[in-house]
């Protein structure tokens, strides 16, 4: 079951005092970014926010759980959805845990010499 974009709409209100908090789809489900880490993955309407010390130390005791299978583990999180407070302090200090986001690499074509004008 892929996450319905209406769950992903009301995450976006939950987290509306997050500052830099985006969403992008991938294969049915979601990414949330932070500026370009991503933070945590939205599958099946079910968030799993990256495993940081800081994400644990405010949490307390907090499930784990594989966003899809054959994943790392993360912290489950949809049962903090409802408190919007706790839900964009973990956000954040997960992302100021995350190392930054790698520069990407140029693709081929982006190396490729640009076309003579005729």
């Amino acid at each position: 079951m892929a996450t319905d974009a209406t769950y992903i709409e009301f995450l976006r209100d939950q987290l509306r005092k997050a500052p830099g908090v985006t969403f992008k789809k991938m294969f049915g489900e979601y990414a949330m970014y932070v500026d370009d880490k991503v933070v945590a993955l939205v599958c099946d309407d079910q968030v799993f926010v990256k495993p940081t010390d800081a994400g644990r130390a405010l949490l307390g005791r907090v499930d784990e759980g594989a966003p899809y299978p054959g994943a790392k583990l993360h912290l489950a999180v949809s049962d903090r959805v409802e408190e919007p407070g706790v839900l964009a302090e973990l956000i954040a200090v997960t992302a100021k845990a995350l190392p930054a986001a790698k520069a990407k690499k140029k693709t081929a074509q982006s190396k490729a010499a640009p076309a003579k004008k005729k």
